[in-house]
């Protein structure tokens, strides 16, 4: 078996994984793909398949085996040691906020995890869950390497005006400032894009990352100059559960009502966006089945901000060259695609209905003035890229 490198993607009762074997020089070869659903429920599952998509193993435990992330990442480490007979090289992890002061992927040593803790309450959704298994990690193999891989990172190379909120200098110092965020999956867009769209690579494209999370991203010859998310994963785009943009006199509106921090963070997390609009789902597939007339608002107001925000980060850019669709609602919700192009139609847009229904990549008619494109996103891919390039340059192999 050759030596693999382990990336593992937590969320709030899920832990995903991917497996690749290092080949010859940069070359990572994915051979297992999974996760544990369920923690903390009363049936977590762990369901594996291998790079072809083929079962390789699937099996439910008790509810008090997989109680927490630390537990499902003590299961999944020993059936992988049992499975692959060795330990992985290292372990690389999705970190959603990397703050001021991380524009790499970085060695994780006590010291870094602390200063991520400190980030939590800008992403409560996410970083705790992030931090979860590389705690339980360092305490059980403290020499296995572990490399903390920022969805921040990608967009620290804006200027400066585009980060800067209109505030008093001193909040900006103290990294009061916009961020940035799914990094990861733009980065692997970014790298996608001069085989599968090179007539637009070195130009000006939207990218548009719309899942669970959503957020647009402007890309110049594929380097990050704006994006939609700010200072927290709250800002941007409307999402599942989380409202996107917002006056911040609705948050001082209802702590005179009464609310606190924290029954306001769980509103904003939890109860907004498609969620909060449909008063019944966050899922994209639900609301294009429903007749109700509030998944209709839902979905109208969802498909509303994004073309205004295509239009946004063309004025960011001086005008734009491509437009791409990607993650879990831009990979698979032709409806959705279809009714933000409708709308991008003064802009030349013009979708061609087969090529959309076939999911592209290229789902714009011939003479569509800008093209449009759907290129499945792979944060596990760039995980592990960043990982074995932060392992070369510990051992001096840069």
């Amino acid at each position: 078996m050759s030596a693999t490198i382990l990336v593992l993607n937590a969320g709030s009762s899920s832990l995903k994984f991917q497996l690749f074997a290092l080949g010859s020089g940069d070359l990572l070869i994915r051979r297992l793909k999974g996760q544990i659903d369920g923690v903390g429920g009363r049936h977590p599952r762990l369901v594996v398949a291998d790079a072809d998509r083929q079962p390789v193993h699937e099996e439910t435990y008790p509810g008090n085996r997989v109680a927490s992330l630390e537990d499902a990442q003590e299961l999944l480490g020993n059936w992988l040691l049992g499975h692959l007979g060795e330990l992985p090289v290292a372990v690389g992890h999705r970190v959603v906020h990397g703050g001021p002061d991380f524009a790499t992927a970085m060695l994780v040593d006590d010291g870094l995890i602390e200063r991520l803790a400190r980030l939590s309450p800008l992403a409560p959704l996410h970083q705790p869950n992030n931090l979860a298994p590389i705690r339980s990690i360092r305490a059980r193999r403290p020499d296995l390497p572990q490399v903390a891989c920022f969805d921040t990172a990608f967009h620290r190379g804006h200027p400066e005006v585009a980060d800067r909120f209109a505030i008093p200098e001193a909040l900006y110092q103290e990294g009061v400032r916009r961020y940035g965020f799914h990094g990861l999956s733009y980065e692997y867009i970014s790298v996608q894009l001069p085989e599968i769209a090179p007539t637009v690579a070195g130009g000006r494209v939207v990218a548009l990352h719309l899942g669970s999370g959503c957020s647009a991203c402007a890309l110049m010859d594929r380097r990050s100059v704006d994006s939609t998310m700010g200072f927290t994963a709250l800002d941007g785009l409307p999402m599942g559960t989380r409202p996107g943009q917002l006056d911040p006199g609705v948050v001082l509106y209802l702590m005179q009502q009464g609310q606190d921090a924290a029954s306001i963070q769980h509103l904003l997390y939890h109860d907004c966006g498609l969620m909060g609009l449909s008063g019944g789902s966050n899922d994209v597939r639900d609301l294009l089945a429903s007749d109700e007339p509030q998944a209709r608002l839902a979905l109208d107001y969802f498909v509303y901000r994004i073309s205004q925000a295509v239009a946004s980060l063309g004025a960011s850019m001086g005008g734009i060259d491509g437009i791409v669709f990607t993650a879990g609602i831009g990979e698979h919700a032709v409806p959705v695609r279809a009714a933000i192009a409708a709308r991008c139609a003064w802009l030349g847009v013009r979708l061609d209905p087969e090529r959309n229904a076939a999911h592209g990549p290229l789902i714009t008619a011939a003479d569509s003035r800008i093209p449009a494109f759907v290129i499945p996103t792979d944060e596990e891919q760039m995980i592990a890229r960043h990982t074995l390039a932060v392992l070369r340059r510990a051992k001096g192999l840069a």
